[in-house]
């Protein structure tokens, strides 16, 4: 079975201030589990990034971006069994997790948080990546 992509781009458009080409998609759903590709914080139909340096306010696009492509891949924020977050700043880690706690209410996924020096944008200070598992209703 083929696995279906969702949403494919080339870095080449999200990313023209870099020299890069490479064919990726936002979501790959292979048999009943969806991968996620880091979500930033920007619009998934522009590539355009919030206006906003605040890391709450990052974080919901973020979570939203989440959400979005899991329903657009069949399935809901139920399904999401693993979070990784990557935040620049250890001192954001507080506003970035109660923000994302917003979003998984009840949902229960395993997470690894990681503090890293950058991302692939200056401006951005989160980006998440994330594994959702449909099940047999979905």
């Amino acid at each position: 079975m083929i696995h279906k992509r969702i949403r494919t781009f080339n870095t080449k458009d999200t990313y023209p201030e870099q020299n890069l080409d490479n064919d990726l998609a936002q979501a790959v759903v292979a048999g009943n589990t969806i991968y996620l590709r880091g979500q930033c914080p920007q619009d998934l139909d522009t590539f355009e990034n919030i206006d906003s340096n605040d890391p709450v306010e990052q974080t919901h696009k973020v979570m939203q971006n989440i959400k979005q492509l899991i329903e657009e891949c069949g399935g809901e924020m139920q399904h999401l069994v693993k979070v990784v977050v990557y935040i620049t700043d250890v001192r954001h880690r507080e506003a970035v997790y109660r923000t994302m706690g917003e979003y998984l209410k009840g949902v229960h996924p395993v997470s690894t948080g990681l503090v890293v020096q950058a991302l692939a944008r200056p401006e951005w200070l989160v980006e998440i990546d994330g594994t959702a598992v449909l099940t047999e209703k979905s």
